[in-house]
């Protein structure tokens, strides 16, 4: 297993514990979170971008996997609102890796790890062309003009979904 922290900071040499503004975290139990190998795409964009990330599953249908993407050998997509395309085309990110000792899985659905105590990156990777870096991990990549209806879609289906940032999502039309 690998674990990673995606960041738009290009030098961040230690992460402390925060306190998670999250309800159902503990407020006084400060945190390190990491994302796994696998829902790394979710987070292949600019930070602020919204986004609906979705994946097929075991308990994903066939009839949710034609639904859902354009080809048979994809199981993974990220979408994006047009508008955001030129910020995520201009976009460096830095991919912090972890090493994975102090970390446990706060949410396996999301593919989310945490660590109570200081931990210092074992690696960096910089990432100049996000979509190219989608592409390359198979993952089929959308922009559409409202992020909501895919959202309501996604959410009702067999997928495994994320939805990130969407309250910087245009409005319903």
């Amino acid at each position: 297993m690998r674990l990673f922290h995606v960041s738009e900071e290009p030098d961040i040499k230690v992460f402390h514990p925060r306190l998670p503004a999250r309800k159902d975290l503990d407020p006084n139990v400060g945190l390190v979170w990491a994302i796994d190998e696998t829902r790394l795409p979710n987070f292949l964009t600019p930070r602020d971008c919204p986004r609906v990330a979705y994946h097929a599953g075991c308990q994903t249908t066939d009839a949710d996997k034609k639904r859902f993407f354009s080809s048979s050998g994809l199981s993974y997509a990220v979408v994006i609102e047009g508008s955001w395309y030129h910020r995520m085309k201009d976009t460096t990110l830095y991919v912090y890796e972890f090493c994975t000792e102090d970390f446990v899985l706060q949410d396996s659905a999301a593919g989310y790890y945490v660590a109570t105590t200081t931990q210092y990156p074992k690696g960096k990777f910089v990432l100049t062309d996000l979509f190219g870096e989608l592409l390359k991990r198979n993952v089929e990549i959308r922009v559409v003009d409202n992020l909501h209806d895919i959202a309501d879609a996604v959410k009702a289906s067999t997928l495994n979904w994320s939805l990130c940032r969407m309250g910087n999502a245009a409005p319903r039309f």
